[in-house]
């Protein structure tokens, strides 16, 4: 049987999750896919686009749980291969 991790809010709830066999957590609702950012971002772009283009970068973004910043970052990134 699939759960979903309950929001813990004290030390004792998180305890008592422990003690719990946790293979009915593990599945693909439960994670999602981070990135790590190791290098400093010590540079500025200015970069104008429509405001079409803007909202439809955040409305993505926010589905992905990323700010629309970094969203344009990644996709910068990945179109660099890198």
């Amino acid at each position: 049987m699939k759960k979903i991790f309950p929001r813990i809010k004290t030390d004792e709830e998180l305890e008592s999750l422990l003690d719990e066999d946790l293979s009915d957590y593990l599945h693909e609702d439960n994670f999602k896919p981070v990135t790590f950012e190791f290098q400093p971002k010590d540079k500025t772009v200015n970069l104008r686009v429509s405001e079409e283009m803007l909202e439809t970068v955040k409305t993505v973004s926010k589905k992905e749980g990323i700010s629309y910043q970094k969203y344009i970052r990644r996709a910068i990134e990945r179109s660099l291969g890198e």
